[in-house]
């Protein structure tokens, strides 16, 4: 029987009313932020159809169903089963970059990043990193996996998204070795009223389903730092850092961080990638320093004898110790104190783990930054000259290699990614007294640049062509300082649009660099002047502008982290070295980064309040890319700095390369330093400082 016409015309009527309030009612906006929000926003995991996977997607579907079965497994856990496992990437040093032995994050998740923390629960799989990493991780992590992309506002942390995701009565595990302290005190004040309980588990559930696992560490030998790097005697520094023990009330310090032990002792070592570490403890007391490490390293009792290393010689000698047995020490010589200095959180520094803070008496503790961030991060003149000649060698390299580069495409060759990366790291090692590369050397072409920390891979190799940006990302380590560079160049004609993001990058790169500011500025207000000309256009970046870096240590340095978002309180102080590194990442990719030192401007007047004038010294001279700078951006103040700029290459780099007979690299340096001829926008010349101003005011 048909159907009566009316009531099909009622319902057809009734049916468009129905879909108009459901298109009203829906945001494709809210869609976009709910996907974020739950982590749900994932490339290539739709639930309809097959998509295609990128191709360094890793399969960890078998390894956690293997995790899981460990957490319901009581004879390995030796308790309980546990609802929730947390995974960090760090060491037992909380160490930016780990060995391959402690990988355990890229080992369960596949995902290569320097930073992040998992959370494994029964039924899920939940990875959180930071905006240099969110383009990486959703191509390395498979559709197992929810991501949470860190930096967005409605994008949870780690206790908020345990809170709404457990039931009361749950229990979450972790590793306390490779957890810090202050990351296990958060989460546990924020789930203790859910009634969800944080439980320390060994062994570590990840070394127990590491088929491939290596049982012991390579053990590499231990240098001595020269003093005419360092600038200062280990025994002066140990008085430096018990003279603020003294003022913080502290008997004792433990020291676990490896870029503090090297800075206080003075030696390098080989034990992690990239940072001339040694993997050990340290335990400083007013009358006793413990060191523990593994002193088959310290060969023909070179380091020994430099440590004067013997029981009962004095305030000065280091008692050298098994690595293994800090941790039966600890809780025994703590006891003979009153007050212990753990180290908490500060920037890129961690603070101690969670198995050093409960082995000491909760009534002894004292978590505070460590001491020795602060004065690290001031360098001594010794140190100053160092990281200036290295930046000068540096530079050198960089053009020895952009000339013969850029000669062989001209020629007709084709280069990829990876022999660009290996190549510019073969020139740089020939460098005199350098050791390595600093970290993992960036080359990113084309739609790769768009990922700030991308690796050339096998798997995401391109092919180097004439018609987009490649950004090369790279640094040394030298034994007079530690260098960290970032050019973009372009091999063909850009678009106006590259230009156009080129030249915004190059101008907070500049605006930040010609600053002057009295010595109480916060950083975080200084950042606006980096950001302004790309905000002015709609544009932003997810990473911090800059970070500070050590000498011959590592690349990221506490307590430096230039953000207009930051929380931290640091005030910057003559001797402070940090980068300075804007970026744009869409289609295509640019940044540039320049290190820079804080110097005391003296031949100002000093302000009524005792506030000094600072300003900054570029210590990076690699010349920028001509033909990607648009100079009708450029401010008359702009085109000057950048003018004396190349000037100062032409000068200490051509130098540089005279003496070592490398004309190629000489002319090629001298063509992309050719003065910028132009009076400059001097429309553009008042916005970094009116956003400067405008941003003091808010804050004041």
């Amino acid at each position: 029987m048909l159907p009566n016409p009316n009531n099909f015309i009622i319902y057809s009527l009734l049916l468009g009313i129905f879909m108009i309030k459901c298109l009203d009612s829906y945001d494709p906006k809210d869609a976009f932020v709910q996907a974020l929000e739950k982590g749900e926003k994932r490339k290539a995991c739709s639930k309809v159809g097959l998509p295609r996977q990128p191709p360094n997607r890793f399969n960890s579907t078998s390894r956690l169903y293997e995790l899981r079965q460990m957490m319901q497994n009581q004879i390995v856990l030796k308790k309980k089963p546990i609802d929730a496992y947390i995974i960090t990437s760090d060491d037992e040093h909380q160490t930016q970059y780990v060995a391959p032995y402690d990988q355990r994050l890229k080992y369960i998740s596949g995902f290569s990043g320097s930073y992040g923390i998992a959370v494994i629960t029964l039924t899920n799989a939940t990875l959180w990193t930071d905006g240099r990493y969110h383009l990486q991780a959703d191509e390395q992590i498979n559709c197992d996996w929810l991501l949470m992309r860190m930096g967005y506002s409605m994008v949870p942390s780690v206790g908020e998204w345990l809170k709404k995701n457990l039931k009361p009565g749950n229990r979450i595990g972790a590793d306390p070795k490779i957890i810090s302290a202050e990351l296990w005190g958060t989460l546990k004040y924020q789930l203790d009223d859910v009634n969800v309980e944080m439980i320390e588990i060994d062994p570590n559930l990840i070394d127990v389903i590491w088929k491939d696992h290596e049982e012991e560490f390579q053990e590499k030998p231990v240098s001595i730092w020269d003093i005419q790097y360092a600038g200062l005697s280990w025994t002066e520094k140990v008085i430096s850092v018990r003279k603020k023990m003294r003022e913080n009330g502290a008997d004792a310090m433990v020291i676990t961080a490896l870029d503090e032990i090297a800075w206080l002792l003075n030696i390098r070592g080989r034990d992690v990638p990239f940072n001339p570490f040694v993997r050990s403890y340290v335990i400083l007391a007013q009358t006793e320093i413990y060191m523990y490490v593994n002193q088959s390293k310290l060969i023909r009792n070179k380091v020994v004898n430099y440590l004067d290393a013997a029981i009962g010689k004095g305030n000065f000698s280091v008692q050298l110790k098994d690595y293994a047995a800090f941790w039966g020490d600890l809780p025994t010589l703590t006891l003979q104190w009153q007050t212990v200095l753990l180290p908490s959180k500060c920037t890129f520094t961690e603070g101690v783990s969670q198995k050093v803070y409960s082995l000491v008496d909760k009534k002894k503790r004292l978590p505070k930054p460590s001491p020795i961030i602060f004065l690290k991060a001031v360098k001594n003149n010794i140190e100053r000259v160092g990281m200036a000649k290295a930046h000068i060698r540096d530079a050198a390299a960089m053009c020895e290699f952009m000339a013969y580069f850029e000669t062989r495409m001209e020629a007709g060759d084709e280069w990829d990614e990876l022999q660009v990366a290996n190549e510019l790291n073969r020139i740089r090692y020939e460098q005199v007294n350098c050791s390595g590369n600093s970290f993992p050397t960036v080359v990113a072409f084309g739609s790769n640049g768009a990922q700030p920390h991308y690796e050339p891979s096998k798997t995401t190799n391109k092919i180097i062509g004439f018609n987009s940006t490649l950004v090369l990302d790279s640094g040394g380590q030298y034994y007079e300082g530690t260098t960290d560079v970032t050019r973009t160049i372009h091999l063909g004609v850009p678009t106006d649009q590259m230009k156009d993001a080129y030249t915004r990058v190059l101008i907070g790169n500049i605006d930040y660099a010609m600053l002057t500011f009295p010595s109480n500025t916060n950083p975080s207000v200084m950042d606006v002047l980096a950001r302004a000309s790309l905000w002015e256009a709609g544009l932003d970046y997810l990473h911090s502008t800059g970070h500070g870096i050590g000498t011959f240590s590592s690349s990221h340095e506490a307590p430096i982290s230039i953000s207009y978002q930051s929380t931290d309180e640091y005030l910057l102080k003559e001797g402070y070295i940090f980068t300075n590194e804007p970026g744009y990442y869409n289609q295509f990719g640019v940044r540039l980064e320049n290190v820079l030192e804080v110097i005391n401007k003296r031949w100002l007047q000093q302000l009524d309040s005792g506030e000094q004038f600072l300003g900054f010294e570029v210590l990076t001279l690699v010349p920028y890319e001509p033909k990607l700078i648009n100079p009708y951006l450029l401010s008359a103040q702009q085109i000057r700095w950048l003018n004396e700029y190349n000037a100062k290459i032409r000068r200490l780099v051509g130098h540089e390369l005279k003496i070592r007979n490398k004309s190629q690299a000489f002319y090629w340096m001298m063509s992309k330093t050719e003065p910028v001829p132009g009076s400059g926008n001097k429309n553009l010349a008042f916005i970094g400082f009116m956003c400067l101003v405008i941003t003091n005011l808010l804050i004041t």
